[in-house]
């Protein structure tokens, strides 16, 4: 069986910036297949977009997991949608594990239209300190993630986590933020425990961090950055229950899977 195989930089209009994905539009209904695509590519999420009756259902498996949500992978698989599938379509809706979910063409970017997440107080400060080095002025507790909030731009980019002792945590991993001089925010992503230390650009993170500083900055619409390596820019705002959250994203490569 030979799938064609899509893999897109989200949240940059640059090469090698951004967050890599992984996507195939296929009908593929073995997870265990689908896991160990994930696992061969080793990106932090390889998306599976299957068709039924004229609707698209989307799949996101990291390299050790299947997640629940993945925002620049669902970016990655519009980008393909809009320009290899329907070069006439405006918006791709999709179902998912975590509902409909939408995404709408604007000129070069695109905007996912996902569910906010809601918050609730963590208090275990010793517990994340321990593991980044670094105390917390406040801490949160997502659907998926914790949410760890600092003082400084310079506290984010100077955290070192324990990825050992991360990938123990009750949860799929840490973002740690703090407000930005340049940006509204800024944030970097660790899930070890789903097997990738340090996520490039994460969408689906900010589904946690656009209600927390919209509120802290008494504005719904925010420019936020990601600082890992890569980096990536992410056009964020806050619609009652819903985020809006957009991005670039450009064509590393189109091949084909062979599993012959």
């Amino acid at each position: 069986m030979k799938y064609k195989y899509y893999q897109v930089d989200a949240f940059t209009n640059r090469l090698f910036e951004g967050n890599p994905a992984g996507v195939i539009f296929a009908n593929i209904e073995n997870e265990e297949i689908m896991q160990k695509i994930a696992f061969e590519n080793n990106l932090s999420e390889t998306a599976f977009i299957s068709k039924t009756n004229n609707e698209y259902f989307i799949r996101w498996f990291a390299p050790l997991c299947e997640v629940n949500l993945c925002g620049h992978a669902t970016l990655a698989s519009a980008y393909i949608f809009f320009n290899f599938i329907d070069k006439d379509a405006t918006e791709f809706c999709l179902n998912s594990k975590s509902g409909d979910l939408k995404v709408t063409k604007k000129n070069n970017k695109y905007f996912l239209d996902f569910p906010k997440d809601v918050l609730e107080p963590f208090g275990d400060y010793d517990l994340i300190e321990n593991i980044v080095g670094i105390r917390p002025i406040d801490l949160y507790r997502g659907r998926d993630d914790i949410l760890a909030i600092y003082d400084t731009e310079a506290d984010i980019h100077e955290i070192t986590p324990n990825f050992n002792l991360l990938a123990d945590i009750s949860s799929r991993g840490l973002i740690v933020s703090a407000q930005s001089k340049e940006y509204d925010f800024i944030s970097r992503c660790f899930f070890p425990g789903a097997g990738v230390n340090e996520d490039p650009v994460t969408g689906s993170a900010h589904t946690t961090l656009i209600p927390y500083w919209a509120q802290v900055l008494n504005k719904p619409k925010m420019l936020a950055k990601q600082v890992s390596q890569r980096g990536g820019i992410l056009h964020c705002d806050l619609i009652e229950e819903r985020v809006i959250i957009g991005g670039e994203a450009v064509l590393f490569l189109k091949g084909e899977i062979d599993l012959d």
